[in-house]
């Protein structure tokens, strides 16, 4: 069957869904408002949009579950696949930096989904989440690139042991032809793909023959770059630092910046998780910091955070939803902490305790639809409070 006369339904009308239904003009689309016309005992192909957790009613009375990996799987050309719980849009952004003279395109989590990708382009590197590969059953990369895994979407997948098993999912089908790279820890993985491991990047460096010092990143993007770097050589033999050093990071990563007394500022908005936070910390340990913490943490363990940033010379601004658990955690460590519930509150508190040897940072380790409407929003907003302080 021609994969356009495929009949199937979408749970969900978000990008995702309506991206497949300009493939498939015959696809349905429900969401849990059209639950009472959703027939329960049918057994067509079932597309599950990524967001839709595996808890809903539509989903847990469906048969023939599957994402829109699986539905593009027979079409699908070579593919990278990037997951991991931080760094994989940065990974997958700059693979496909290096790559695209090689005919690349990227897309998924990422920028374009799967059913507007081009079919006839020689690479597909996609950002994966780990909502995607819980529903994944068939599909398989060539290439599979795993960033270290710590505790993310725990309410979604029920447990960190679930969300693991998401991020695992794909060595599954993988083959003996097909290459995974993977953290150390999770070496004992069975699966029939030849698995390249790694604990850091000095030891990505050593198994691929890379001069670090060539590499103009530090961390938490020296690792993507590196991986980055290992996808090429693999591929293609070549270990191109000319090119990677011509990436830019996005906005809202790490991103420094200084207010009118040169005071260091960063966006760090992205970090919607402890281990992007405890990661965006590690350049600036020796200084006197000023973090903004705060907003939805979807469940998530604090106590690594805590534990990783209690012997800094830190000071925490307490901000969104989960205030009175930070100020509980604080207290628990000692660590100094200013409630401040709303972002300009916390601005304006770190302005007035600042000196040049301090950094403010805006690294909530947690995301932001508590108080915006998205991580971009919050950091766009952290960024004109900085450039608007008025300095007496």
């Amino acid at each position: 069957m021609n994969i356009n006369e495929k009949k199937i339904r979408v749970l969900g009308k978000g990008l995702t869904a309506k991206a497949i239904l300009d493939k498939f003009p015959n696809a349905i689309l429900y969401d849990d408002k059209d639950f009472n016309t959703y027939d329960l005992s049918s057994n067509e192909i079932t597309v599950v949009s990524p967001g839709i957790p595996p808890y809903n009613e539509m989903v847990k009375q469906s048969v023939n579950i599957q994402s829109d990996y699986d539905l593009f799987f027979d079409i699908m050309p070579f593919s990278i696949w990037i997951s991991g719980t931080n760094g994989k849009t940065t990974t997958t952004q700059m693979t496909q930096h290096i790559l695209e003279s090689k005919q690349s395109i990227y897309g998924g989590n990422i920028g374009v989904p799967l059913s507007h990708l081009d079919e006839k382009a020689k690479i597909w590197i996609l950002e994966t989440s780990s909502f995607t590969l819980h529903y994944t059953n068939k599909a398989k990369p060539n290439l599979y690139i795993l960033l270290p895994i710590s505790e993310d979407h725990i309410t979604w997948h029920g447990s960190y042991e679930e969300y693991k098993n998401a991020k695992l999912k794909p060595l599954d089908n993988m083959n003996e032809d097909d290459i995974a790279i993977i953290p150390k820890i999770f070496e004992s993985y069975k699966t029939k793909a030849k698995v390249i491991t790694y604990e850091n990047s000095d030891d990505l460096c050593e198994k691929f023959n890379i001069n670090k010092k060539e590499i103009k990143f530090k961390e938490p993007f020296l690792l993507d770059a590196i991986l980055a770097l290992c996808t090429k050589k693999i591929l293609f033999d070549e270990i191109d630092y000319e090119k990677i050093n011509t990436f830019k990071i996005d906005e809202h990563k790490v991103e420094e910046f200084y207010d009118s007394l040169n005071r260091l500022w960063i966006n760090d908005s992205k970090a919607t998780n402890v281990d992007a936070t405890m990661n965006a910390l590690v350049p600036y340990k020796d200084k006197n910091i000023h973090i903004i913490l705060g907003g939805d943490d979807k469940g998530a363990n604090l106590l690594p955070l805590f534990e990783n940033i209690k012997d800094l010379n830190i000071t925490i601004y307490a901000i969104g939803s989960n205030t009175k658990k930070l100020i509980s955690y604080a207290k628990d460590f000692n660590i100094e902490i200013n409630e401040c519930n709303y972002l300009n509150n916390a601005v304006e508190k770190i302005a007035k305790n600042m000196s040049l040897n301090s950094v403010g940072i805006l690294s909530p380790a947690a995301a932001s639809l508590d108080q915006f409407s998205s991580y971009a929003h919050r950091g766009k907003e952290f960024k004109n409070l900085v450039n608007s302080l008025s300095i007496v």
